[in-house]
């Protein structure tokens, strides 16, 4: 399979997420720049971390802007996978293809730092090689990562199932001590109503090897791919 993975002035996660796929899981992978409309040869798309356009104005707004994103959304309505990490999520959120939004983290600091996640749902093209209830020790990089969606908003989430992952401690516990950023109810990652399109705050493409601290990253990846080559059967 093939990935693409979006860069916007200011991405600076596009090598990690291209290493992560192509070196580490054996897949195709290229860079796509963010003034291109042809994205037909993916069969998914990343959108990496960093800091589109500076985050003038807020993360993702100026982003959602470029020509990049009518295909992007085109590309969801064919229900093939796209992941939003960090900034991604941001971009994701801002151009309305996830419900919610980033804000500053209540702690107003930037936060880079080691955080268990606890996979909520594992039925989606992002988690069917995770079992549910298990914990992924993944690391987080931003300083407006704060996940915040209205009352209503939050209700449709846990209705639809499109929560993936939570922020827990060790042991699985939901804990206010465990939520890095004070996002609502902890959430750490959630999927579009279709279950194609994933924003997650955490980085899977920087624990993708044992000798950076965990390997639990490529189960992400892999979900992808297996969701991938089972739709092309």
């Amino acid at each position: 399979m093939k990935f693409g993975i979006i860069v916007f002035p200011g991405t600076w996660s596009e090598t990690d997420c291209f290493y992560a796929v192509h070196n580490i899981m054996d897949e195709g992978a290229e860079y796509v720049w963010h003034k291109e409309t042809n994205l037909e040869k993916f069969d998914c798309l990343i959108i990496p971390g960093g800091f589109s356009y500076g985050d003038y104005l807020r993360p993702g707004a100026i982003a959602k802007l470029s020509p990049i994103m009518k295909s992007i959304k085109r590309f969801s309505l064919q229900k093939k996978p796209i992941i939003g990490i960090c900034n991604g999520f941001q971009i994701l959120c801002e151009s309305g293809l996830l419900p919610g939004t980033l804000v500053r983290n209540n702690v107003l600091q930037f936060r880079c730092e080691w955080t268990n996640l606890k996979v909520i749902n594992n039925d989606s093209p992002f988690t069917n090689t995770c079992k549910k209830g298990s914990i992924l020790n993944i690391p987080i990089s931003h300083g407006e990562g704060n996940y915040f969606i209205d009352n209503e908003g939050l209700a449709e989430l846990y209705s639809n199932d499109q929560v993936l992952f939570k922020y827990s401690d060790k042991s699985g516990q939901i804990t206010n001590d465990s939520n890095p950023n004070g996002s609502t109810d902890n959430i750490a990652g959630i999927v579009n109503k279709n279950r194609n399109v994933i924003g997650m705050m955490p980085h899977p493409e920087r624990s993708c090897e044992s000798i950076l601290g965990s390997i639990d990253g490529k189960k992400i990846f892999q979900s992808i791919i297996n969701s991938v080559n089972q739709s092309s059967i």
